[in-house]
């Protein structure tokens, strides 16, 4: 090798090295890997943003409630209390009351098992309804990381052309191909990394809510409960 191989002391490189430098001067295939990236980190943050609001005011909702059906002594009571509440916890609650309203001049020995199976559909729903979104941090956070690789593995197959067709080593011609290229591994990480967190977060915070809405679900069927025992369901009542 010969010493003008070499990048000497203070001698200027041929590209501008910093992160939007590298980014202008890239191939056109790790440009568009690095914007790919860039837009699935920016989905990774709406998604984390949307659903920490959205379980914070469900878990308000159903927080509000535990502590009426805590309160109340039957079903009808417990509606009343709930009355202009929204969202599909509240929902719970109308549920019973309206299969108590279809079970109006029938048996009512098997009317817990169908306010059971009502309320069981109902915190699936909510389940699926929260967890909407999530699966897309998944996707990130699995393919992210080799969506990154393709660009660098890109990136320096084009350096390598680049010194082959310069016919030099020097450190001038090759670094800054092989920076631009480890810079869409960096961006694969910077994406993949947070994607992967949130999600793991995220799915403890859809099993907190979902115990939640299960023990609200126990407590109207305890509702139910008592009613049938004291023989004092107002079927007649919810029929009018």
């Amino acid at each position: 090798m010969q010493p003008t191989d070499l990048l000497l002391p203070g001698a200027p490189l041929p590209h501008e090295l910093s992160p939007w430098g590298m980014f202008m001067s890239a191939d056109i295939v790790v440009q568009t890997v690095m914007v790919g990236l860039a837009l699935a980190s920016v989905s990774t943050w709406t998604v984390w943003l949307t659903k920490v609001i959205e379980l914070r005011l469900a878990r308000k909702r159903v927080r509000a409630l535990l502590a009426g059906l805590a309160e109340s002594r039957t079903l009808v009571d417990a509606v009343r209390r709930l009355d202009g509440a929204g969202g599909p916890e509240a929902a719970l609650v109308r549920a019973a009351m309206a299969e108590a309203r279809l079970s109006a001049g029938a048996a009512v020995d098997g009317l817990q098992q169908r306010v059971e199976s009502r309320l069981e559909r109902l915190q699936a729903a909510a389940g699926r309804q929260m967890a909407l979104g999530t699966g897309i941090l998944a996707s990130i956070g699995s393919t992210a990381p080799f969506i990154g690789l393709f660009g660098t593995v890109w990136g320096i197959m084009n350096s390598f052309v680049g010194i082959s067709k310069a016919q030099t080593t020097n450190l001038a011609v090759v670094a800054p191909g092989i920076a631009e290229a480890l810079l869409a591994t960096a961006l694969g990480l910077v994406a993949a990394i947070p994607a992967v967190l949130i999600y793991n977060a995220l799915a403890r915070a859809i099993s907190g809510y979902r115990a939640l809405l299960t023990d609200a679900a126990a407590d109207i069927l305890r509702i139910v409960s008592r009613d049938l025992d004291r023989r004092s369901l107002p079927l007649h009542e919810a029929a009018e």
